[in-house]
């Protein structure tokens, strides 16, 4: 067996090196990788170098959206079979704090979660994993609808959190790949209206492929305006911020209905930025942020599996490994074409 792996070497640099493949420890397994996807996480960091506190120290690998086939099992390991095809949670925790035992290990502070630093990602044909995190897929799911169960896990938070149910109406702020799977979500739950907002016309044509109830281009429409002669002057029960813009979070205020419901998925740029409390007291609007997502993936994986969601329709691009370089520079280049690229091992 041959192990590469994709390392981040600098700003907008990347290179394919030959690595070792891992040693398993109790209770992991190795997993050959057939799919991952980019994430705007993993774009940033090539971007940039940063996000917020984590910060891209020395050579680096990328990619956390992933699914694969195991080949070896670790000592300890009966859950699992070699040849299975698995999707990988990929935040590990302690298991032990007091957010792990009460089920919100999403906030667990001891967390490792891949492509984060200092953990390396899983851009490399293999990779030891634990074996719980480790969610078989079934028959009629492919690996790269396996590797798009993190992202509709973010979905699902947000729908979950949100107490989408059926009837609801939503506005969706960003169409971007966390965008769309909220209106996967959001439909799976019985929503009736949701609008999508974005900027880019690829992501608002893929929103309404999704069946989005109504689209708004915030470059050349007033989104609250929009908002409100849709609705009649009333709001949405349910507004999501899934673009982590500084406006879009401003604008939740003023879209969601009286008594609705704003959850907060995107981060803004900024730590500190000015809000409408004001208004957001007038209406007894509740505010959810969420961190990631909690207990999905066997969600993810069954509502993909029973047909209920198609995450497919959402990969616009799919590259080869060794061409991973180029796909980070579509991404960054290219943005208006793109919605979602998968990388194929």
């Amino acid at each position: 067996m041959r192990n590469q792996a994709a390392f981040m070497t600098g700003i907008n640099q990347m290179e394919i090196r030959n690595i070792d493949i891992p040693d398993l420890k109790p209770g992991q397994v190795l997993v050959k990788l057939e799919y991952v996807g980019i994430c705007g996480s993993d774009v940033h960091y090539f971007e940039y170098g940063r996000i917020g506190d984590y910060i891209v120290k020395g050579d680096f690998i990328l990619g956390h959206e992933c699914a694969g086939v195991i080949s070896a099992l670790g000592e300890g390991v009966d859950s699992l079979e070699v040849g299975d095809r698995v999707a990988m949670e990929p935040g590990a925790t302690c298991g032990h704090c007091e957010y792990c035992v009460t089920g919100r290990y999403n906030l667990c502070p001891d967390v490792e979660f891949l492509a984060t630093p200092p953990y390396h990602g899983c851009f490399s044909n293999y990779i030891a994993f634990p074996a719980s995190l480790a969610f078989k897929l079934p028959p009629n799911v492919s690996a790269k609808e396996g590797a798009l169960v993190e992202p509709l896990s973010v979905g699902l938070e947000a729908a979950a959190v949100g107490q989408v149910k059926p009837g609801s109406s939503i506005v969706i702020l960003g169409a971007g790949c966390i965008g769309l799977t909220a209106l996967l979500a959001a439909k799976a739950y019985g929503a009736s209206d949701i609008i999508m907002v974005d900027v880019i016309p690829r992501r608002l044509e893929k929103a309404l492929e999704l069946g989005a109830s109504k689209v708004i281009n915030a470059a050349k429409e007033d989104t609250v305006a929009e908002v409100a002669e849709y609705t009649a002057n009333q709001g949405a029960d349910i507004v999501m911020e899934t673009a982590g813009a500084t406006k879009t979070t401003q604008q939740t205020v003023d879209v969601v209905k009286r008594g609705g419901v704003i959850v907060l998925v995107g981060m803004p740029p900024e730590d500190i930025i000015p809000f409408n409390f004001a208004k957001l007291m007038g209406k007894v609007a509740d505010v959810r942020p969420i961190f990631r997502y909690k207990n999905q993936y066997p969600i993810a994986i069954k509502s993909i599996a029973s047909g209920k969601i198609d995450v497919s329709k959402i990969v616009t691009d799919e590259y080869d490994f060794a061409d991973i370089a180029k796909a980070f520079e579509k991404n960054i280049k290219e943005k208006s074409d793109v919605v979602k690229i998968v990388i194929k091992f």
